[in-house]
């Protein structure tokens, strides 16, 4: 009978696992950043408002750089190549 068991690296599915995720959160946050920029030209929006907005989409841009640098990887590592259908994530 042949050995059929798959070595796992468990500091690879690490990575991996945090790589997933961190693809999740930038996709939810180039989501929300394309809504706010759809509520700010409708024009729905006060002065305010749209100064929240900006400065909270700063603050989580920069927050996903941080994350990557500390784990190593860069937001092109998140952006998975789903075959013929082109990558995840646009490229801006």
């Amino acid at each position: 009978m042949t050995d059929t068991r798959v070595d796992l690296d468990p500091e690879a599915m690490g990575r991996d696992l945090v790589a997933l995720v961190l693809t999740v959160v930038e996709l939810l946050r180039q989501l929300m950043e394309r809504q706010a920029l759809r509520r700010i030209d409708a024009g729905g929006l006060t002065e305010a408002q749209i100064d929240h907005i900006g400065t909270t989409l700063m603050h989580l841009d920069q927050r996903m750089t941080e994350l990557c640098d500390q784990h190593g990887l860069t937001l092109e590592d998140l952006n998975l190549d789903l075959g013929p259908l082109g990558t995840l994530l646009p490229r801006d």
